[in-house]
């Protein structure tokens, strides 16, 4: 009797397997880069995550710089697949509504145990050529998908500010993950319509003027370290927390690594120290803003302003979340619970301004998240921001949460 040709069915049960192997081990990686970075990512984390030897792992991708540009090339695949299906629906404010769902569906798998969380892209501009190269245009496609959803922009001005209404969108849907664990999977649905609505309506109540007082943040500080720490804070925020070596913050600066030593003890503590002048700034301008005469609207305008304004200059950025990977465990934990003192204050003032009905009635915990989100993210904008006048990028940038992404009447002023 003739065997059986068994041929394709074990070359296809071959192939499954492989994609299945090396489907754990780009999952595997998420995690790892997620909560390490990716230069802080190793091939012996990943072979331990999933049960498998340091040279199993090897065999499907050869160098870790491989398997960190295949973990970030999923993440960006998987953008692509959402953004083409909510490009379907008929309008922007659909569109952006089906994204979000989209996004919110894949958390809730995640926390189900039925998907894996996809690598976080901050640590793209730190990775080596060609690779990087590769990788940017990846996100430039992504960013220009989002950008599409408010279809096509007839002006220039119209174009800077679907820009600007992408970018939050986007760094939303990044930040979802940081502070969604604070609610039960069957209030997911609740975040998600709550979330959709702010997007929708931004947070002024109708009639409310953008007429912000800039504050003034001007403090004292110990020149050399306050010098060090703006630089500091430009390439962390630029390169993550891995790829800003002491040695290019001391070129940066042209001084040597002895002086950075001068300055502060470790690396660590250069963060710390990073986090800690980020959040005072943050906290100053709260202050001022709540100390300040007018409604609980203008308090609030008047502190984001300002603080789009230091975002956007050379006088020093905000230290960005995605630093947050490098940190051990103990100080990350630190360095969230005072984000999240932050964003319970914006809350406070949010649900203050819904009372006396210069805010619109929103779940003010969620706003007070995206509010985060888009003033922490803010600083990736500076290049944009400088095609215009810095007040018109501040408002601009401002419209997107403050009216909503779908509020065109700062293109007829």
């Amino acid at each position: 009797m003739q065997a059986p040709d068994t041929g394709a069915a074990g070359e296809e049960a071959g192939t499954k397997r492989f994609r299945a192997k090396r489907d754990a081990i780009l999952a595997a990686a998420a995690e790892a880069i997620n909560e390490q970075s990716a230069k802080g990512m190793t091939f012996a984390d990943v072979a331990r995550r999933v049960g498998l030897n340091t040279t199993s792992v090897t065999y499907y991708f050869r160098r870790k710089e491989d398997l960190a540009a295949a973990a970030f090339e999923h993440t960006l695949d998987t953008l692509g697949a959402m953004l083409e299906r909510a490009a379907e629906e008929p309008t922007p404010e659909h569109r952006v509504a089906r994204f979000l769902r989209l996004n919110m569906a894949r958390l809730a798998a995640i926390g189900r145990g039925e998907e894996s969380a996809f690598a976080v892209l901050s640590d793209l501009r730190a990775t080596e050529e060609p690779v990087r190269g590769r990788l940017m245009a990846g996100w430039q496609r992504v960013f220009r998908a989002t950008r599409e959803l408010w279809g096509p922009a007839p002006t220039r001005a119209a174009k800077d500010l679907n820009g600007a209404r992408a970018h939050v969108l986007l760094e939303n849907i990044f930040w979802l993950p940081v502070w969604l664990t604070r609610y039960e999977p069957d209030q997911y649905r609740r975040v998600e319509e709550r979330l959709t609505e702010l997007f929708r309506t931004g947070l002024a109540a109708p009639g409310q003027p953008w007429a912000p007082a800039m504050l003034d943040l001007s403090h004292d500080a110990v020149p050399g370290r306050e010098a060090f720490l703006l630089a500091a804070t430009r390439l962390i925020n630029e390169l993550g927390y891995r790829g800003a070596s002491v040695q290019r913050i001391a070129s940066e600066l042209n001084v040597t690594k002895g002086s950075f030593y001068h300055h502060l003890d470790a690396k660590d503590e250069l963060v710390i120290a990073c986090y800690k002048r980020s959040f005072d700034t943050i906290g100053d301008a709260q202050r001022q803003a709540d100390a300040g005469t007018g409604n609980h609207w203008h308090r609030l305008s008047s502190a984001v302003a300002t603080l789009l304004d230091v975002q956007f200059s050379e006088r020093g950025p905000l230290l960005r979340t995605t630093a947050l990977s490098g940190l051990p465990p103990s100080v990350r934990s630190a360095m969230v619970e005072r984000s999240n003192r932050i964003a319970r204050r914006y809350a406070g003032t949010i649900m203050d301004g819904v009372a006396e009905g210069s805010i619109r009635p929103v779940d003010a915990l969620v706003a007070a998240q995206a509010l985060m989100a888009f003033q922490n993210a803010a600083f990736d904008m500076r290049k944009w921001a400088g095609t215009m006048p810095r007040e018109r990028a501040v408002r601009m940038y401002a419209s997107t949460l403050l009216y909503g992404l779908f509020d065109d009447a700062l293109l007829e002023s």
